[in-house]
């Protein structure tokens, strides 16, 4: 195990493989006092648009998560688990390069549990990217 800020410990198995990319396999959360849990959050900016491309989606999606962990009072090292999901389409393998891109820009180092599943589509059609979280603190 390595113990990060919070709390938040990385689960490394000697039995098995490393992480794919920057990512843990499980991460331990002990004596946490505040946990928090985001719905899927979309690429919709406040003022109600949708950024046309991967890129400019992923990154609105990171800041509006960024927005609710600062208004729970937590950062990016609180947080311990990701969930991506990426509509296919023939350039997958480029979107799925800048989500994890940004990500890892995004996490500065900090690995968290994450999972990335490829979907058909999103509730709106014009969603690319949807993340839901898991921090704690």
């Amino acid at each position: 195990d390595t113990m990060g800020p919070m709390g938040i410990s990385e689960i490394r198995p000697e039995s098995m493989a490393p992480p794919a990319a920057q990512y843990a396999h499980a991460v331990a959360v002990d004596g946490a006092r505040r946990l928090v849990f985001t719905s899927g959050v979309v690429p919709t900016m406040p003022d109600g648009t949708v950024p046309a491309g991967v890129e400019g989606q992923v990154r609105v999606v990171w800041a509006n998560l960024l927005n609710i962990l600062r208004e729970a009072g937590l950062g990016v090292t609180d947080i311990a688990s990701i969930t991506t999901y990426v509509v296919a389409a023939d350039d997958l393998n480029d979107r799925l390069a800048v989500v994890m891109a940004v990500r890892d820009e995004v996490m500065n180092g900090h690995r968290a549990a994450s999972t990335l599943v490829t979907v058909p589509a999103l509730a709106r059609a014009e969603w690319q990217v949807e993340i839901s979280l898991v921090a704690a603190q």
